[in-house]
């Protein structure tokens, strides 16, 4: 395991202002954004602690950490905030 936590910031660099813009301005990308950060805290957590999980758990975890990264991204160049 990585632990690692992997923040916004750090996944999307150049995009700082952006996401600080549309965490203020629209609720889909705030809904979003919390998301993915409660997520990532409780992966990160699983990693620090080493409490016990099934790596399917795990991966549906990462998984799903992913697939909101992906939605986070398509906002964030759309461009149109």
């Amino acid at each position: 395991m990585q632990n690692e936590k992997h923040p916004l910031s750090h996944e999307f660099p150049d995009h700082a202002i952006d996401i600080a813009k549309l965490k203020s301005d629209n609720p889909e990308f705030t809904a979003l954004a919390k998301e993915y950060h409660q997520l990532d805290h409780q992966i990160y957590g699983l990693e620090a602690s080493g409490i016990p999980t099934t790596d399917s758990h795990f991966s549906e975890l990462k998984s799903r950490r992913v697939a909101l990264k992906d939605q986070i991204y398509q906002k964030l160049t759309q461009g149109d905030f």
